[in-house]
């Protein structure tokens, strides 16, 4: 039997890297990609974006306990 890879699906507003731009005064991924890097991620959309981190905000708040 062959095990499928089951795709996580991910939202850029759950992203560590989605941020307010304030040149552009937009949200968006803030981090810093290259240009093969960037068409890389942008033909394969936010569902299978490599670099997704979850944002927890309290985590900063539990190192501080």
């Amino acid at each position: 039997m062959v095990k499928q890879k089951k795709k996580r699906t991910v939202r850029c507003e759950d992203c560590e890297w989605y941020d307010f731009d304030e040149e552009t005064e937009e949200y968006g991924c803030m981090i810093t990609l290259d240009e093969d890097e960037s068409e890389r991620v942008g033909r394969a959309g936010s569902r299978e974006c490599p670099y997704f981190r979850f944002y927890d905000e309290y985590k900063s708040v539990q190192k501080q306990n």
